[in-house]
C-alpha cells in the first residue's frame, strides 16, 4: 500500500470517528439539555455543576457505571433519571458521557 493511500485511509477513519463521536456528544447534551440541566447547571441541592472539575473529579474517579447507575436509578434526592423516566438507559448514559466530558481534563 502506498504512502498516499495510507494516509488517506487514516484521515478517513479520524474524520469517521470524530463525526461518531460528535452526533453521540449532540445526543447527549441533548438529554442533560432535557433531564439534567436544571439541577447540575445552577447546583440545585448540592447537585455537582457540570464543568466543575473539583467536584466531578471523585465521582469519575468512580467510574462511568457508578455514574450511569446513580442517573438511571437516582442517587440522594436527585431522582432516577432525573425525574424523565421515559427516557431510555442509554440515552441517560449518553448525557452522563457529556458532562463527564465537560466536567474533566480529559
Amino acid at each position: 500500500m502506498t504512502k498516499t493511500l495510507k494516509t488517506g485511509l487514516f484521515a478517513i477513519t479520524v474524520l469517521a470517528t470524530s463525526n461518531i463521536a460528535f452526533a453521540n456528544d449532540e445526543a447527549g447534551k441533548k438529554t442533560y439539555d432535557q433531564a439534567c440541566a436544571a439541577c447540575h447547571t445552577s447546583g440545585v441541592a448540592g447537585a455537582p455543576k457540570t464543568g466543575d472539575l473539583a467536584a466531578w473529579a471523585p465521582r469519575i474517579a468512580g467510574g462511568k457505571e457508578a455514574l450511569y447507575a446513580s442517573a438511571i436509578k437516582g442517587k440522594g434526592i436527585m431522582p432516577a433519571k432525573g425525574g424523565q423516566t421515559a427516557i431510555p438507559d442509554e440515552e441517560i448514559k449518553a448525557a452522563v458521557d457529556f458532562i463527564i466530558a465537560n466536567s474533566s481534563r480529559l
